[in-house]
């Protein structure tokens, strides 16, 4: 009798409040202490560190959901560090680990002989009049970790009625490989005729391989992963089940690229998903609009190598170098423009389209373009977007008027208010929701692909940029972006005023949960 006064069950019927009390001060204190060493933002770290003490029990346990792209990064970026092949230094861009030697002097000359190519190739477009680009292609030498080659040909895409048909006829040519990495990839017409598409290609033998994200896979029911799977085309899923600890998507850490490589020698990138939405003959007046990007030149091997590492990070396959792009000759007419890929994620790369942002806004001399569905920046690419406007840069922000997500449109006007009175000028579009991401500089430098400017594309997903020197494509999206301008509405102070209070206190509340929006 005595042993049974001393069972869990009547020490816990007993001290069960002690023990809650006990456990809850525990998980507190840790949760608390992890997000103040972890945390690199000090409002993040305050934050985290007030919502875990104010509520013992629920504070851990929010920290634990939302706040477990800290706890994971280094695992995270241990974990994908160990797959990431050597594709920084040449420009086949996919050379095995052993062929990157450093010391081998034949690898010496050519990095050399490819950097005289690169200054050849800048003269045309560093002018005494646009001579701040030299900074910035010294930014995105030790950001990047992608050399700047020149020597490319890239060709403008509107929306999906030009994106989507390019994109099935490369395929429909491939003969060795095809790479594909996309978000959003819907069972839909759009969906169903790509995936056609590569079921031929595979069925004449060239090879596929198709990565998707996770949370974007369920965006269309039954996922097209049914489709490929009958097909028997090798796909996957990135970031279902990471570090082997949660049994389900993990929706802050997204693969938010979109890429198609053909062969290794032709490459489609930029904002664009595949989703029929994009389409005028099935969306008609109410068509998604975007801008993609066709590529042929040294710089799509680069975009290979970001699917590869992806690719092995998720499905541990290797994909060599000699059978993905069996081919370094690129065409001799092709346009010499200067063009490298940007990374950025929560692992090593971290912050690098941030600091390409930061650094384009700092030498900014004339006129900055900015076209973003999203438009949520920090306080520190905030202020030096108002620090150009009040330099006397003009700074033209083009945002949709009508938003696909409600919330971050209620989250954006919240703080617009911060560029419009530095002197930005922001435009709202009249039509159709405009999916476009796009930065240009000074008619000059252009900066594309998938990240938009909020806190999720910055710090939670992996997205992939190009940094574009050519002022021809500048002149181009300036156009596009001009066209806009021209139809749209300017956002003012004074209307900004006359929203009800109670609509701007829900933007704000709104606004606080930005980061995770």
């Amino acid at each position: 009798m005595a042993n049974d006064f001393f069972t869990f069950e009547h020490i816990f019927a007993e001290y069960w409040p002690h023990i809650i009390f006990g456990l809850s001060v525990a998980a507190g204190t840790t949760a608390a202490v992890h997000a103040a060493m972890t945390k690199t933002e000090v409002r993040a770290a305050i934050g985290w560190v007030g919502v875990i003490l104010m509520s013992p029990l629920l504070g851990p346990f929010l920290y634990l959901i939302a706040g477990i792209n800290r706890i994971r990064h280094d695992q995270i970026a241990e974990q994908r560090n160990t797959s990431l092949l050597d594709y920084t230094n040449s420009t086949e861009a996919l050379k095995e680990p052993e062929r990157a030697d450093p010391s081998n002097s034949g690898q010496s000359d050519s990095r050399n002989n490819r950097r005289t190519s690169t200054d050849t190739a800048l003269k045309a477009v560093i002018t005494p009049q646009a001579a701040q680009l030299e900074s910035l292609h010294t930014l995105g030498d030790r950001i990047s970790h992608f050399p700047l080659l020149p020597g490319n040909s890239i060709q403008l895409l509107n929306g999906g009625d030009e994106t989507y048909p390019a994109m099935i006829q490369a395929i429909e040519q491939a003969k060795y490989t095809i790479a594909m990495q996309s978000y959003i990839f819907d069972n839909d017409r759009a969906g169903q005729a790509v995936a056609d598409a590569l079921n031929a290609a595979q069925q004449r033998g060239v090879q596929v391989r198709v990565l998707i994200d996770a949370v974007g896979s369920k965006y269309s029911r039954p996922p097209i992963t049914r489709l490929l799977k009958k097909y028997g085309i090798t796909s996957a899923l990135f970031m279902t089940n990471p570090l082997g600890v949660m049994r389900m998507p993990y929706a802050n850490l997204r693969s938010h690229r979109k890429i198609l490589i053909i062969d290794g020698h032709t490459g489609f990138t930029g904002g664009m998903n595949i989703r029929e939405g994009f389409l005028s003959a099935v969306a008609g007046d109410q068509t998604t609009r975007d801008i993609h990007f066709r590529i042929q030149g040294p710089v799509v091997p680069q975009l290979m190598s970001v699917f590869a590492h992806d690719w092995e990070f998720t499905t541990h396959e290797h994909l060599p170098f000699s059978t993905w792009c069996p081919s370094n000759e690129w065409n001799s007419t092709a346009d010499s423009v200067p063009v490298r890929c940007v990374r950025s994620g929560p692992d090593r790369f971290l912050g690098s389209t941030h600091s390409m942002l930061l650094g384009a806004l700092a030498v900014a001399r004339s006129h900055v373009r900015i076209q973003s569905p999203y438009f949520l920046p920090d306080q520190v690419l905030m202020g030096a977007i108002t620090t150009a406007a009040r330099r006397g840069v003009t700074v033209d922000i083009v945002i949709p008027g009508q938003n696909n997500l409600k919330l971050v449109d209620c989250a954006m006007m919240a703080q617009i208010d911060q560029v419009i009175e530095a002197g930005c000028r922001v435009w709202r579009t009249t039509g159709t929701f405009n999916h476009a991401k796009l930065f240009t500089l000074d008619g000059q430098w252009s900066y594309v692909g998938s990240s938009n400017l909020d806190p999720r594309s910055l710090r939670l997903n992996f997205e992939l940029d190009m940094e574009v020197y050519s002022p021809e494509l500048a002149r181009q999206l300036e156009q596009a972006i001009d066209a806009e301008i021209a139809t749209a509405r300017q956002l003012t102070l004074q209307e900004l005023t006359m929203i009800p209070f109670r609509k701007r206190l829900r933007n704000r509340i709104i606004w606080l949960a930005s980061p995770y929006l």
